[in-house]
């Protein structure tokens, strides 16, 4: 390696550093994070086991970001991701920690001509679903030689979904993968034989329990859980959750019964068209809506941090859906609660009630009395990344054009296209009179509230 390189790989070392304490909030990595980093830089295949919420993108993220060869024009690692959002989920984990290295998702429900634009300079690492990149291998003639680290992240649930076929044709399409990095929250799936794993090394995670994790079921006298939930909701008060369904259709009808009882919430489920699910997460995540009400699309590889509870409406139908829900809340040294909610004649499965430390009667809650939380809203932008617009860009247009004080601004969320902003909502209206149709950079922007 030469002197120029080294002092490049620290540079970016330093850069990562930095934005794990400023960005992050993350002092010192946990402990399957620092053995995996340990591994990944050995070189090995590594299969890493470890339950949900427990950071493996960093943990395989920061020793693949080391190992990149800034003067490559190439694509140097590829992430195989079950859904858009994981995809977007690393892709941002990935930006913010600010090496400098390109970086894209491509997924399914996004304009093609989009992924042409963004490939035309090639990323060093290319993040997606597995089957818009094999269609993207197979339309592009962009060389696959240089990459040599191949990550199937949440592998399992590629496979549960129905891609197999296609990781196997894009694994076959790599001529030079030097190693294979496999990520999960279970250690049921089998590992096909195409994935070509050679003497991998196991990091296993999934034992520890978590401590911070407390369960607790609650009874309703109804068959018909709606009030219930209603009650359990003022039980618990304004703290951010997810509520679980098991189908669609009961989803919303749930979300029916919510609307009228004017309990703000987000609907999140895989028959929702793309831009609805990425609103529903930005809502959520900006604080707009402190409920996602959700089937178990949700209970895996999505960005939800700082979840108080969530809420079992339906039973989970087996163990591993049980523990992946539970996996949102009690989070990276955070504390959080899981409540099982189901009718008192109603058989509980074994699974659950082994892990429950509490038993509460729904007539028995009283609703919890606090402070309502400031009310946030949700600012759209007709700009993003690809303008060469920053998150200081918005900070600075909404402060001083927008008269928004500094704690009236919330999380920004840049896209490629467009970027979300959540604000205090008695602020929200004046600001969009007060910027729309504003020059940001060298864009005209239009300014709307969703």
């Amino acid at each position: 390696m030469s002197n120029q390189s080294a002092e490049n790989q620290e540079k970016d070392a330093n850069a990562i550093h930095e934005s794990l304490r400023t960005k992050f909030d993350i002092a010192e990595l946990n402990p399957m994070q620092q053995e995996a980093g340990q591994k990944i830089r050995s070189k090995s295949d590594v299969i890493l086991l470890s339950p949900t919420g427990t950071g493996k993108t960093l943990a395989f993220l920061l020793p693949v970001l080391e190992a990149l060869d800034q003067e490559s024009p190439e694509i140097q690692a590829l992430i195989l991701v079950p859904s858009r959002e994981l995809a977007q989920q690393i892709e941002q984990v990935t930006r913010e920690l600010g090496t400098g290295f390109k970086v894209n998702a491509v997924y399914g429900g996004r304009s093609g001509t989009l992924d042409k634009i963004d490939l035309k300079h090639r990323p060093a690492i290319l993040i997606g679903t597995p089957g818009r990149i094999a269609d993207r291998f197979r339309r592009d003639k962009y060389s696959l030689a240089h990459i040599k680290t191949l990550i199937l992240d949440e592998f399992d649930k590629s496979l549960e979904i129905g891609f197999e076929d296609e990781m196997a044709e894009i694994i076959e399409a790599l001529p030079h993968v030097e190693q294979r990095i496999l990520t999960s929250a279970t250690s049921e799936a089998e590992i096909p034989a195409f994935v070509g794993l050679k003497k991998p090394v196991l990091i296993d995670y999934l034992q520890q329990e978590n401590d911070r994790l407390k369960i607790k079921t609650i009874l309703s006298d109804d068959k018909d859980k709606l009030d219930a939930l209603k009650k359990t909701l003022a039980f618990i008060g304004p703290e951010p959750g997810i509520i679980f369904c098991n189908f669609k259709d009961a989803l919303e009808r749930i979300s029916d019964h919510l609307t009228q009882n004017q309990i703000p919430h987000e609907p999140f489920h895989g028959g929702m068209d793309q831009i609805d699910r990425e609103r529903a997460l930005i809502k959520f995540r900006n604080g707009t809506s402190r409920i996602l009400l959700a089937t178990d699309l949700a209970a895996r590889g999505l960005d939800i941090p700082e979840i108080e509870f969530i809420i079992h409406y339906h039973l989970p139908p087996r163990e591993k859906e049980f523990t992946h829900r539970n996996g949102r809340t009690a989070r990276m040294k955070r504390n959080g609660v899981a409540y099982v909610l189901h009718w008192k004649d109603e058989e509980v499965p074994e699974f659950i009630q082994a892990k429950t430390s509490e038993t509460l009667y729904i007539n028995d809650l009283e609703p919890a009395v606090v402070a309502p939380p400031v009310a946030w809203r949700t600012v759209y932008i007709t700009g993003g990344r690809r303008d060469k617009i920053s998150k200081g860009d918005i900070a600075g247009l909404f402060h001083k054009q927008g008269q928004l004080k500094r704690d009236q601004l919330g999380v920004i969320e840049l896209q490629q296209n467009h970027t979300y902003a959540g604000v205090h909502a008695d602020a929200a209206d004046k600001l969009v009179q007060n910027t729309n149709n504003t020059k940001l950079k060298k864009k005209k922007v239009r300014i709307s509230l969703i």
